[in-house]
C-alpha cells in the first residue's frame, strides 16, 4: 500500500513543442533537447537509467532497455505556458481561459490606483527581463525610492525594490496590495516580489522572491487530499503558487540544492501524503536568462542527488519527477515556452519500463494521485495507476 507520493517539478524542464506551439511563437522549442546539442550531449546517467532517453531524442541521453522509472510526457490542455497554469494541471484543474497578458505595459489606471495606494510612483511599467530591468533602472530607484513594476510574456505584475531602500516586508506589503487590486479582467496570474541588492553596475537579486497568485478556481487534489487527513507539504513556491490551498505545511526554498536537502529530510521522516517540491533555478535563473550552461549543470546537480531521494524511499514512496512548462535557454527571447514535459514515475513497490505513452492531460498525476489514496473527488485527467501498481 502507496502511503506518499514525492512529486518533483523540474521548473521549465521542457521535453520538445506541443503541437499548437506556434500559436504561443514557440514552434521549435525543445528545452531538453536544444540544451543537449547546444554543448554536445548532456550527461545524466541517473536520469538516464530512469528512462528520460526512452521519452525523447535528447543527445548523450541514449535510451536504456530496462527504465528503473515508468515514462512518458505530458501534453498541456489548459491555454497557457506559465506557472500557475501549469501547477494548477499538475494537481487536477485546467484552464480554458488565459490570465491577461500585457505586451505594451500595465494600463495607465491601473499604475495610477497602485501609485495610489502604495504613496510613491513607480518606475519602468513595461515587458522585460528581471535582471536587465534592474541594471537599467536600479539607479534611479535608489535616488527616488520608486519601486519598479515591470512584466514578461508571462501574466505577471512583477516589483522590483533594493532591499535597502525599499526593506522586504514593505515590498512584501506594496505586492499584497497589487494582488488585492489586480482583479477581473486585470486578473493576473502573479504578483512577484523580486528584491534585490548591491550597488549600481553591480546589482544581484535575492533569494527572498516570493509569488503572491490568484487562488485556484476550484478544489485541485491537495485541498482532496487533506480533507481525507493526509499531510501536504509545499516545498519551495508551492505554497504561493496555491496561495496556501489544500496545503497543511511549507517549507520555502534558496534554490535547487536546497529544495533537495529540504525533500530528502521529508522522505526520512514517517507520515503519509504527499511532498510536492518545486526546483525553481532551472526556471529563474538559467531559462530566462538563456544561460544554456548554468542550465546544463543544474541538471547535473539534480540528477547526482537523485539517488539520495531514491536510496531515502521505502516501498510504500512513489517518485513523480515532471516539470510545468519550458523555457528553452537557446530560443529567442526569454521567455516560456509551449512544450510536453517529462514524466517519471518510479517506486519499488510498483511496475517499473512501462511505456507511459503522451498523456493528453497534465491533470493525469492528479488523477492518478486520486487513485493511489482512494480519494472521492471531481478531478480531471486520466488516471495511469491501474497500468504501474
Amino acid at each position: 500500500m502507496i502511503k506518499r507520493v514525492i512529486i518533483l517539478v523540474l521548473d521549465s524542464v521542457g521535453i520538445g513543442a506541443l503541437p499548437d506551439a506556434d500559436k504561443f511563437g514557440d514552434k521549435g522549442a525543445d528545452t531538453l533537447g536544444n540544451i543537449a546539442q547546444k554543448v554536445n550531449g548532456l550527461n545524466l546517467p541517473h536520469l538516464k537509467e530512469m528512462g528520460l532517453g526512452n521519452i525523447h531524442t535528447i543527445k548523450g541521453i541514449d535510451p536504456v532497455k530496462s527504465p528503473l522509472a515508468n515514462y512518458g510526457k505530458l501534453s498541456e490542455r489548459s491555454c497557457g505556458k506559465d506557472t500557475t497554469t501549469g501547477h494548477w494541471e499538475l494537481m487536477g484543474i485546467t484552464s480554458e481561459k488565459s490570465f491577461p497578458v500585457y505586451p505594451h505595459g500595465f494600463p495607465k489606471e491601473i499604475i495610477e490606483e497602485f501609485e495610489k495606494a502604495i504613496g510613491r510612483k513607480t518606475l519602468g511599467n513595461k515587458p522585460a527581463s528581471g535582471t536587465d530591468i534592474i541594471k537599467e533602472l536600479g539607479e534611479e530607484h535608489l535616488k527616488t525610492g520608486f519601486p519598479i513594476v515591470y512584466t514578461s510574456a508571462d501574466s505577471v505584475f512583477q516589483i522590483a525594490a533594493h532591499e535597502v531602500i525599499i526593506p522586504v516586508e514593505e515590498l512584501y506589503k506594496m505586492c499584497q496590495t497589487a494582488r488585492d487590486m489586480l482583479t477581473g479582467e486585470h486578473a493576473v496570474a502573479r504578483v512577484i516580489a523580486r528584491p534585490f541588492i548591491g550597488k549600481a553596475g553591480s546589482f544581484n537579486r535575492t533569494d527572498r522572491r516570493r509569488d503572491f497568485s490568484l487562488k485556484p478556481f476550484k478544489k485541485t487534489i491537495l485541498d482532496y487530499a487533506k480533507e481525507k487527513g493526509l499531510t501536504v507539504w509545499g516545498i519551495g513556491k508551492i505554497e504561493d503558487i496555491f496561495t496556501g490551498c489544500g496545503i497543511t505545511n511549507a517549507l520555502h526554498t534558496h534554490n535547487n540544492a536546497d529544495g533537495l536537502e529540504q525533500t530528502l529530510k521529508l522522505i526520512k521522516k514517517n507520515f503519509s501524503g504527499i511532498i510536492f517540491t518545486n526546483l525553481v533555478d532551472f526556471d529563474m535563473l538559467f531559462g530566462h536568462r538563456n544561460d544554456v550552461e548554468g542550465y546544463k549543470n543544474a541538471l547535473i546537480e539534480t540528477d547526482k542527488f537523485l539517488p539520495k531521494i531514491m536510496k531515502a524511499m521505502t516501498k510504500d514512496d512513489v517518485l513523480i519527477i515532471t516539470a510545468d512548462h519550458g523555457c528553452d535557454p537557446t530560443y529567442p527571447g526569454t521567455d516560456h515556452t509551449r512544450e510536453y514535459v517529462p514524466l517519471m514515475v518510479y517506486g519499488e513497490g510498483i511496475k517499473s519500463g512501462v511505456d507511459l505513452n503522451t498523456r493528453t492531460s497534465f491533470a493525469d498525476v492528479a488523477a492518478t494521485i486520486k487513485d493511489i489514496f482512494n480519494i472521492e473527488s471531481d478531478i480531471e485527467g486520466t488516471s495511469f495507476w491501474e497500468t504501474i501498481k
